[in-house]
């Protein structure tokens, strides 16, 4: 059993990924925005906290962080706000790697996605460059940081079903489903192999705990 710190509790993969982690018998925390959403996550298993992330400092943060065993970052600031999109997915997520490795909060994972990093070649003119630079950055602070780092990458996110299975294969994304990146997630936790890996996947036909395995 894990105490989990999950931030973005609230959102549709952390709703999914909650009563996979309750049910593996780990105590999660998820920070939330808004108590309106306390009755969500703990109809899911897990223990609400409400907290805004974009606007608590380093001490802050590694206060909340501290008395965990694993911090899994599932927030985002749902795009749309440029400026509130680098002060989430950039700014926010950097701290809470820093106060986690502050806190003596080793294991850290992260979900980003398939085509993140300095060469996302997203147009500076659309709307989604803000949150691919932001993602860019973060994903490269965890790598340097000295952190037990795993970076999961899903494609394209849909409301499909869960098939269980993925390809970790891939250089293309595709896409996946939502039930199914929480429940690599879920896998990558309990995984020690996973760590130091960047995990970019598509649905496919690898079950999914012989997907995330190092050797799988």
């Amino acid at each position: 059993m894990a105490r989990i710190l999950l931030i973005g509790g609230h959102g549709k993969i952390a709703l999914l990924l909650e009563p996979l982690l309750a049910a593996a018998a780990h105590h999660v925390t998820a920070v939330i925005r808004s108590e309106a959403q306390s009755g969500d996550v703990e109809a899911a298993g897990a223990t609400p906290l409400v907290l805004d992330i974009e606007s608590l400092d380093l001490d802050q943060l590694t206060n909340v962080v501290a008395g965990n065993d694993v911090v899994i970052w599932s927030a985002g600031a749902g795009g749309g706000d440029e400026a509130r999109t680098y002060a989430v997915d950039r700014d926010a997520a950097i701290r809470s790697m820093d106060a986690a490795a502050l806190a003596g909060v080793s294991r850290y994972l992260m979900v980003s996605y398939f085509g993140a990093g300095p060469d996302h070649g997203v147009d500076p003119a659309d709307s989604f460059y803000a949150y691919a630079e932001a993602k860019s950055a973060a994903d490269a602070h965890l790598r340097a940081s000295s952190l037990d780092a795993t970076i999961l990458a899903p494609s394209a996110l849909t409301l499909d079903e869960p098939t269980g299975r993925i390809d970790v294969a891939a250089e293309e994304s595709t896409s996946v489903s939502r039930a199914d990146v929480a429940a690599v997630v879920a896998a990558a936790v309990a995984d020690p192999s996973t760590i130091g890996r960047t995990i970019r996947f598509n649905s496919g036909s690898t079950p999914i705990a012989d997907a995330v395995r190092a050797d799988g």
